[in-house]
């Protein structure tokens, strides 16, 4: 789903090989326009992420597109849409089309293992965005937001907002995706302190915006007595202001978010959300392009592999100071 700084992006068309947005279709190729160096010279850069239906990762993959093709290379964009099947069908053709580097969001820790050390040994460098995998030496880089960081912020003002006492929801994550159960972990690390806050309920939404409204129906069902709804995406979290609308609870209930999404942040601007935790999509994109790059030419990054962002709390007293996972 996680972070405070913004890098300022242009945007040079360049000529793509393979572009697959969210729902997996291809873009047609264009031609390389003048202001962004020779896109042919600099060879392919592949980049690949989870459905573009989610906007943070739209906005990873468009970040990455325009910092590669400013630097001179030619990019293919192309969503798994968290299939590790198709994640391996999309690698292997980047390693079959001799790509220079692989900017990845991947499509889990453990499943990913493999492809990214095929990418590697087949001479193709990985620098994986947003999401780490369960093993180091791999990946040329590994560049995700602190989301300990970002879980502690927003769960600090979740029990603020809560006045430390009350009965609260949990929506959590794809159990394969390590960011699920560390934003879990910053969550309770805070909550635990305050035994008056109860926890009624735990579940998984699976980072889907309809499966947390089915799921906190279902909990309404069984529990109307609920004062909060914390949620490791904001995805999940507006599934959750939608049933919590549609029982007449929200003006009752705290609901936190993660990701700091341009729709959460409407949400919190017309107070149907109290908080949540941006991480910059783009910063942590443009940083793996960069890095590839580094490394395309001196073989090194200069950087470690494992590399974090801090995440930035978004309230209702600042959230004009926000644009699309970026602070203006």
């Amino acid at each position: 789903m996680r972070r405070v700084l913004t890098t300022a992006l242009s945007l040079t068309i360049a000529c793509t090989t393979l572009a697959a947005c969210g729902g997996g279709g291809e873009q047609p190729a264009t031609s390389a326009s003048a202001g962004g160096g020779s896109a042919a010279a600099g060879g392919l850069i592949a980049i690949i992420t989870p459905s573009h239906d989610n906007p943070f990762f739209k906005a990873e993959a468009d970040a990455a597109k325009a910092q590669a093709e400013k630097l001179g290379y030619q990019t293919s964009v192309a969503s798994h849409d968290d299939d590790p099947n198709k994640q391996s069908e999309l690698i292997d053709a980047a390693i079959s089309r001799q790509a220079k580097a692989i900017i990845l969001d991947n499509a889990g820790a453990d499943a990913s293992i493999g492809p990214v050390r095929k990418a590697t040994e087949g001479g193709v460098p990985v620098f994986l965005i947003d999401r780490e995998i369960n093993a180091t030496g791999i990946a040329k880089a590994q560049i995700v937001s602190n989301n300990s960081q970002g879980a502690q912020a927003a769960a600090q003002s979740f029990v603020e907002a809560m006045k430390s006492k009350g009965n609260y929801v949990e929506l959590v994550g794809k159990e394969s995706d390590t960011n699920a159960s560390v934003r879990s972990k910053g969550f309770a690390d805070v909550i635990s302190q305050y035994p008056d806050l109860k926890q009624v309920a735990k579940e998984s939404a699976n980072w889907d915006q309809q499966e947390a409204f089915t799921k906190m129906e279902t909990i309404i069902q069984k529990n109307r007595d609920i004062q909060g709804v914390i949620a490791g995406n904001d995805t999940m979290a507006l599934g959750a202001v939608a049933a919590l609308k549609a029982a007449n609870l929200l003006d009752k209930v705290t609901v936190v978010g993660f990701d700091g999404s341009p729709d959460a942040i409407a949400a919190v601007k017309a107070g149907e959300m109290h908080a949540t935790a941006l991480q910059p999509a783009a910063l942590g994109a443009t940083s793996a392009v960069d890095q590839a790059d580094q490394f395309i030419k001196t073989g090194k990054t200069g950087k470690e592999e494992k590399q974090s962002i801090d995440c930035e709390l978004v309230t209702k007293d600042n959230a004009d100071e926000f644009g699309v996972f970026a602070r203006k």
